[in-house]
């Protein structure tokens, strides 16, 4: 398999304070990778230059082969990529159809045929609502699909911004802490549609989460970063068994 999204020697810092350190890593197509690390590791901040919400001040990023360096987050999308963030950022006051819509409005096709409400305008747009209805039976929203999104659950929101990633069709998408503020029946779900959309989809998942259990549990690789920098990688019981990896989340522990 090949590698879908690379970065080589990161480099980030932060008004002197370095946020990456030399950060290399390989995402390859079709997998679940995992990115850990204490709180402040940078997990977020690479997370941001890979979808090019953050410059980075040296190193290489490359998406399929091609160098994205110089892209910018609302080129992403068109490329394949697709990413949630911490926190939930959805427009609460419209509908759950609508903001899963709005992931796919690179594909919105022809805006002139829109304007005039051609009829090519008129079948793309009713082939994006079937495939958002079809992202919502997997995700478990159809019942909600026509509620404003700030009446709903936490763990649903959650869902809806992860519906509305996937309505881009990416070959890839970044999830930032995807079960955070869940409760045990909400962090199950969301373990099972993470797997479902890497199995039934067949897209890349990259994902931050500081929920052990999970990413032991659904990811065919882990990178773990410490300070900024690589720590160590490899599957999740070469991670359990790494005993950097266990002094540096031991650390954590004596330090709070």
């Amino acid at each position: 398999m090949s590698e879908i999204l690379r970065c080589e020697n990161v480099i980030v810092s932060f008004g002197g304070v370095i946020a990456c350190n030399n950060i290399t890593l390989g995402i390859e197509e079709g997998k679940v990778v995992g990115l850990i690390g204490p709180n402040g590791a940078g997990k977020t901040t690479l997370f941001n230059v890979l979808t090019r919400f953050q410059d980075c001040d040296e190193g290489k990023l490359f998406f399929d082969g091609r160098d994205i360096g110089r892209h910018k987050p609302h080129e992403m999308a068109p490329l394949g990529m697709a990413r949630t963030f911490q926190n939930i950022n959805l427009f609460s006051e419209q509908s759950t159809l609508s903001n899963i819509l709005i992931g796919a409005h690179h594909r919105i096709g022809n805006p002139f045929a829109n304007m005039f409400g051609l009829p090519s305008a008129r079948s793309n747009e009713r082939a994006l609502v079937e495939k958002a209805e079809y992202i919502a039976e997997m995700l478990r929203l159809t019942d909600d699909l026509d509620n404003p999104v700030k009446n709903l659950p936490y763990g649903h929101q959650k869902r809806v911004e992860m519906a509305r990633a996937l309505a881009g069709d990416p070959r890839i998408i970044l999830l930032d802490e995807p079960v955070a503020g869940c409760n045990d029946e909400e962090t199950a779900d969301l373990k099972e549609i993470v797997r479902r959309v890497n199995q039934d989809l067949g897209i890349t998942v990259f994902l931050v989460e500081h929920d052990m259990s999970m990413v032991m549990s659904i990811c065919d690789h882990i990178y773990v970063i410490n300070f900024g920098a690589n720590l160590a990688e490899g599957t999740p019981a070469e991670i359990q068994q790494n005993p950097e990896v266990i002094k540096a989340y031991l650390g954590e522990e004596e330090d709070a």
